[in-house]
């Protein structure tokens, strides 16, 4: 049976960190988000304790300037905040860690913009299309008409659309989505059949 020291044992879990780590900043560039932010957050997430910009420029390798600039973009985000530690005078900076709740910040931030920009669109469209029928007459083209016809539709479309996916924002934002999609941990397993 092969045996390890305990600086081996060390090594093999700061290399099996080290894996979650990078997984967790490739996972990111999904939400659209950088792989820097992704570090970031596996580095602090499994440091399991806030950590300083100073700390993480040692652990990354980029500036301290660099760094303050991603936690700032993070706290934006909404999964990161500043976190007041005893005894220190520097800023020290910590993670969501709910998995779960990571996602939903990402996935509503990403899409609360899409709609607000879309919908933005669809308002000055539709101005515009105001504006264009001002100068429809009886003797106006047929193809104008029906153009602009088929446009309102289409914004008509594109509304509901949007409005589907502000609906799915507050879905997920007020937690509903957990009633119908619940998150089973290894305690809800056992609970489920301790029920049974």
């Amino acid at each position: 049976m092969e045996s390890y020291s305990n600086n081996q044992l060390l090594q093999e879990i700061s290399a099996c960190e080290n894996l979650l780590t990078d997984r967790i900043a490739d996972n990111m560039e999904t939400f659209g988000v950088s792989s820097t932010i992704g570090r970031l957050l596996g580095i602090i997430y499994m440091n399991r304790e806030a950590m300083t910009l100073d700390a993480l420029a040692g652990e990354t390798g980029m500036s301290k300037t660099r760094m303050s600039q991603v936690m700032r973009e993070m706290i934006s985000l909404d999964i990161a905040e500043k976190e007041h530690v005893k005894g220190s005078r520097k800023d020290h900076y910590n993670v969501e860690r709910d998995y779960a709740q990571t996602f939903i910040s990402l996935f509503t931030r990403n899409w609360s913009e899409v709609v607000k920009r879309n919908t933005n669109l669809e308002r000055r469209l539709r101005e515009q299309i105001r504006h264009l029928e001002t100068f429809l007459t009886e003797d106006s083209p047929e193809e104008v008409k029906n153009r602009l016809e088929s446009l309102q539709k289409e914004l008509d479309e594109w509304q509901a659309y949007y409005q589907w996916i502000d609906g799915l924002v507050d879905f997920f934002e007020s937690g509903e989505i957990f009633k119908h999609v619940p998150i089973v941990t290894p305690n809800t397993k056992e609970e489920m059949h301790d029920e049974k």
